[in-house]
């Protein structure tokens, strides 16, 4: 329950409550990104770079991990919730702060629904007898009762669900290892980096789609007032997800790609299943399906989670109706609402497949990403006015070489993702006209000060 004095404070000094370690923030962003994605991508990635999957990883994760330098400078430039939201209204313009949190919750607010949908898909094909819509409630339902108990309950299921993937991934690249030391490679292991059938063209493609893989790194940005140590951690969370992420990614589509050299397959979308065959036999295969609905589950929990705490800082700044979306529950000081939006939005997925769910959810990220290097760009003119002097190579190189890569990432998006993401904005513009009175006034600005919020919590 609330105590007194903080049930007397206003809505404008609300603070999300500051438990979560680095590890926990490492292992938040690890959920959202779901690390046995690789595993699943693994066939059109070898498939699209000839035959060189880890080569592509290996490029996709320096470029990730480009944008995640910057949001790492921006978490500690500017302290607390938000993400690319709260960095683009700060360091740009509070109305491109409000387009850019826009685009972001077509990402973030339909993130979730895939994550469901995906769970569903691997327990209906454990359980075959139960149809797939009835599995889907059953995990909007476990993620959101967990979420609304807090953050604290939600990284405890977190960790122990995330080991337990990790620990399948352990095993599965084990299983490959110990297969290549009684069978061999039938192509030297150098072909796994480059061989003949390879192009800097193809590595590069296959680049842009591995990229996808690390859709989620940025979510831990939302965790700002909900770290101990604040923006520090934040920062450090951010540079060890992605690094953590393309170790896990390089090494195992290393080993895969020893099991299975070169870029043809019966079944692209079916190659890790026959991998998995392979290596541990069918019994293996049908075992790690429970593992991987575990993973799959962690995944929701941290994807709901970072869903509904964009939407409270919005709300609570009056980007969004405050009387709807920033409010925080007074016995669990959670955004309850917000959670339970994004599960009426997870009951979406009984009518749509996977392909059409995930197609409209990557406009947002990569127009994120893009801002969040400029937002760097932007500080540093602004230190350079105040006679500080930031390093050149760090905040105007390198983020603009990540800007770059962002913008040519969101032109490899297919036209229907474009147009649903194009539309989405172009909603935004006209809710933002009527906001600002046709733009004549600034959107709503942040009400509480840069310091994290650690020292302001709302306790459970």
């Amino acid at each position: 329950m609330l105590n007194s004095e903080t049930t007397q404070s206003t809505e404008s000094t609300m603070r999300l409550r500051g438990d979560l370690s680095l590890l926990s923030v490492v292992l938040f962003g690890l959920a959202y990104i779901s690390p046995g994605i690789v595993v699943t991508m693994f066939g059109v990635v070898a498939a699209t770079s000839g035959g060189a999957a880890p080569t592509a990883f290996a490029i996709a994760t320096l470029a990730m991990l480009l944008t995640g330098l910057s949001y790492a400078k921006m978490a500690r430039a500017v302290p607390g919730a938000g993400s690319v939201y709260t960095y683009a209204r700060k360091m740009l313009d509070s109305r491109i702060g409000f387009l850019s949190g826009w685009a972001m919750l077509l990402d973030y607010f339909f993130i979730p629904m895939v994550g469901w949908l995906i769970t569903a898909i691997y327990f209906n094909a454990q359980f075959p007898e139960i149809p797939k819509w009835v599995w889907l409630i059953v995990s909007v339902g476990i993620t959101t009762a967990i979420n609304v108990f807090g953050m604290k309950l939600a990284d405890r299921v977190n960790k122990v669900l995330m080991f337990i993937a990790l620990g399948s991934l352990v095993l599965f690249a084990t299983l490959c290892v110990v297969f290549l030391g009684k069978h061999g490679s039938s192509a030297p292991a150098t072909n796994a980096l480059w061989n003949s059938g390879t192009s800097i063209g193809a590595v590069t493609a296959a680049a842009a789609i591995a990229a996808y893989s690390f859709l989620g790194f940025d979510a831990v940005s939302t965790l700002g007032e909900e770290a101990r140590g604040g923006a520090r951690t934040i920062g450090r969370g951010i540079i060890g997800c992605v690094i953590a992420a393309g170790a896990i990614f390089i090494v195992l589509s290393f080993v895969m790609q020893l099991v299975h050299p070169g870029a043809k397959f019966a079944d692209v979308d079916a190659a890790a299943y026959h991998l998995k065959v392979q290596v541990g036999g069918e019994t293996y295969a049908e075992i790690i399906n429970f593992v991987t609905i575990a993973g799959s589950i962690a995944s929701c929990i941290a994807l709901q989670a970072s869903a509904a705490r964009l939407m409270y800082v919005m709300g609570r700044d009056g980007a969004l109706p405050k009387a709807l979306f920033g409010n925080l529950s007074k016995k669990t000081g959670t955004p309850v609402l917000n959670l339970l939006l994004t599960a009426a939005a997870g009951v979406i997925a009984m009518k749509l497949d996977l392909t059409t769910a995930t197609s409209f959810i990557n406009f947002g990220a990569f127009l994120g990403f893009t801002l969040v290097n400029v937002c760097v760009i932007a500080h540093l003119v602004r230190e350079r006015r105040h006679d500080r002097t930031p390093n050149l190579f760090s905040y105007l190189v390198m983020p603009a070489i990540g800007a770059a890569v962002s913008l040519y990432l969101l032109t490899k998006l297919g036209h229907v993702a474009l147009q649903i993401g194009g539309v989405w904005l172009a909603i935004g513009v006209v809710y933002l006209a009527v906001l600002t009175t046709g733009f004549r006034r600034p959107a709503p600005e942040m009400t509480f000060d840069d310091d994290t919020a650690a020292t302001d919590p709302v306790t459970a």
